[in-house]
């Protein structure tokens, strides 16, 4: 068909989200980037797609070139993984038994409710955070204890101690989304310590650090050290972000190996060859992930600084996203910017008037401010032009 192996790989799961489509409207639709959305088809040639957290810049070359060498064995089960397991081991300087792969982190996710919360058990968070952990927990037959945050949208580690200890008995685990999804604020290293210290020693706690390759805080510091420390610790990581390869579904657990032997019962242990290719290329390519991080740094602040010009509060991120108060119901506001062809984030209760975006390409930010300053006034407090 002339299609090049770039343009099979960067098409491949995009595709496979159309199998009830056949022929030559299935190659239309892949070749034209038509994707479903409710009753609505969305054209990603065309919108500016700010709503999921996603890389507008997508995989880097060296891990194309990977996920190319790794054809061979499409045909194939019981394939080579790249380098995967090593690359993830060697990193971490964790052993085989403490890795857990995923479609996505966000299977570990699901997997550590389903292994910590059968029999009513609940998670503990806060609230906002990355709400797919709570609705699995009401899908397995647990629930969810959520705290609020603090005012300055930090995560009340104390306040989480506390009910920890006088719920530890209805209390399959803690999570801990640092940086926060949807506020992109850190948990600082000594508020963690201060977490794991303050709870009782056996109750599980899962760290997802979904973000933490875009954080320049100091303040930060991933949790693995905790794992090897032996605590009961789960840390999870994505490909979806730094690397670009959100539809092609790649993740990973590090947890002490008991952890991991008790969450493999639940996991589909199932990931297609080439984004095994790809994610041990990406774990070599820090180039890439440093060019990604800057020009993420480098648009965000840009965007917020014009924003907060135009009098709009944001909470400062450490993520590739952020929140603007734009002082109305999300939801609604979200459907003025279809017009301009902008997809932005959804409600996240109880910030239902903080608009989160994701961070795009430098143009598709400068297409988003054009449109929020057709949407939404000057501020009374907006800096003077």
């Amino acid at each position: 068909m002339g299609l090049s192996r770039r343009s099979l790989v960067s098409g491949f799961a995009a595709g496979l989200g159309y199998a009830s489509l056949r022929g030559t409207e299935l190659l239309a639709r892949t070749r034209a980037g038509i994707f479903q959305r409710g009753r609505a088809p969305i054209d990603l040639s065309v919108v500016a797609k700010i709503n999921n957290n996603e890389n507008p810049y997508g995989p880097s070359e060296v891990v194309v070139e990977a996920m190319d060498s790794a054809w061979e064995w499409v045909n194939r089960y019981g394939t080579p993984d790249g380098g995967l397991r090593a690359g993830i081991q060697e990193l971490h300087g964790v052993e085989r038994g403490n890795i857990l792969l995923g479609a996505g982190s966000g299977e570990i996710l699901d997997v550590v409710g389903t292994t910590f919360l059968l029999g009513g058990k609940k998670v503990l968070g806060a609230e906002p955070s990355y709400g797919q952990v709570y609705s699995h927990a009401r899908r397995v037959g647990g629930g969810a204890i959520l705290r609020p945050l603090n005012p300055d949208n930090t995560q009340n580690i104390p306040d989480l101690v506390e009910v920890a200890n006088q719920h530890a008995s209805e209390i399959g685990f803690v999570y801990l989304c640092n940086p926060n999804n949807p506020t992109g604020v850190v948990v600082p290293e000594q508020d963690v310590q201060q977490l794991l210290d303050g709870i009782p020693a056996d109750m599980p706690v899962l760290i997802d650090e979904a973000y933490h390759h875009f954080i320049d805080d100091p303040a930060y510091a991933t949790s693995i050290p905790y794992v090897l420390e032996g605590r009961p610790v789960i840390v999870t990581r994505t490909f979806s972000k730094i690397a670009g390869l959100a539809a092609m579904r790649l993740g990973y657990g590090v947890a002490p190996a008991e952890i991991i032997e008790k969450m493999s019962l639940f996991a589909t242990g199932s990931q297609n060859v080439l984004v095994k290719f790809g994610g041990a290329a990406s774990l070599r390519d820090l180039a890439g992930q440093e060019r990604v991080k800057a020009l993420n740094i480098e648009v965000r602040e840009k965007t917020i600084a014009e924003l907060r010009a135009y009098g709009y509060e944001v909470i400062s991120s450490q993520t590739n996203f952020f929140m603007v108060d734009v002082k109305r119901n999300v939801r609604e506001v979200a459907q003025e910017f279809r017009p301009f062809d902008i997809l932005v984030g959804r409600p996240f209760p109880p910030m239902d008037q903080h608009l989160r975006v994701s961070v795009g390409n430098a143009d598709e930010m400068r297409r988003f401010m054009v449109a929020f300053r057709e949407i939404f006034p000057a501020a009374a407090n907006a800096a003077a032009a």
